[in-house]
């Protein structure tokens, strides 16, 4: 009996952990003058994680603003407190079909394809995607017109949730907002100005790395293990 006990938290042990492994996400807290918001970042995407990782602990966006807001769109931020626009460097593009421009996803921004054929992500500067939502008669015009093929996750997202479906495939998508999308609306519908300046600053006053339980073990009552937690 003491065997099969054992041998039955073992296996609990092994599939904690392995769910840890696979499911693990980093999850970042953006406080913003309007409220604070959640976002995931993909294991997909290693190179875009890993260096909004890296900023995130350099403190490159606390006290930074949300310079760029366009309503039924995207809010954007970036650069430094200090005024630099990004680091001096880009991060390679990391498309991916399965990650896609719905509402709340998290993007990076670029120069033009003149000047960056390779579409290659700026080092610091991002997005978040409000959109709006879109119905079939909309989304097959776009894809004539286009030459793109929307799936049918794409698709439901669009006509549901919404999003911008015009830049998909053209700027990485390396997460999504997972709480405080109605932060994300009130940014939108902020009034702004001349380059779509906000007219009253909105401040990222601090960005930091959610720590604590692995949300997968967490369900299965195993919080309080090693190798569960943090």
């Amino acid at each position: 009996m003491k065997r099969i006990i054992l041998a039955a938290l073992v296996l609990v042990g092994l599939t904690c952990q392995a769910q840890k492994t696979e499911e693990k996400e980093t999850v970042v807290v953006i406080k913003t003058s309007m409220g604070t918001i959640k976002a995931k970042l993909y294991n997909d995407t290693p190179l875009h994680r890993d260096n909004f990782i890296k900023l995130v602990n350099e403190g490159w966006y606390n006290g930074s603003p949300f310079h760029r807001v366009i309503s039924q769109f995207m809010i954007q931020g970036g650069q430094n407190a200090d005024g630099r626009l990004d680091p001096g460097y880009t991060v390679p593009a990391e498309f991916k079909d399965n990650h896609f421009h719905k509402k709340g996803a998290l993007a990076a921004a670029r120069q033009g394809d003149q000047v960056n054929p390779k579409k290659a992500s700026s080092g610091s500067q991002f997005y978040i995607v409000q959109g709006r939502v879109y119905d079939d008669k909309w989304l097959d015009m776009f894809e004539d017109r286009s030459g793109k093929v929307l799936s049918a996750k794409q698709r439901q997202a669009y006509k549901t949730v919404g999003g911008t479906p015009h830049l998909d495939g053209d700027y990485t998508v390396f997460g999504e907002v997972i709480e405080g999308l109605e932060v994300v609306d009130k940014i939108a519908a902020v009034k702004t100005g001349n380059m779509d300046v906000p007219l009253e600053p909105v401040t990222i006053t601090s960005v930091t790395i959610e720590k604590g339980c692995d949300k997968a073990c967490e369900k299965k009552g195993d919080t309080k293990t090693k190798s569960c937690c943090q």
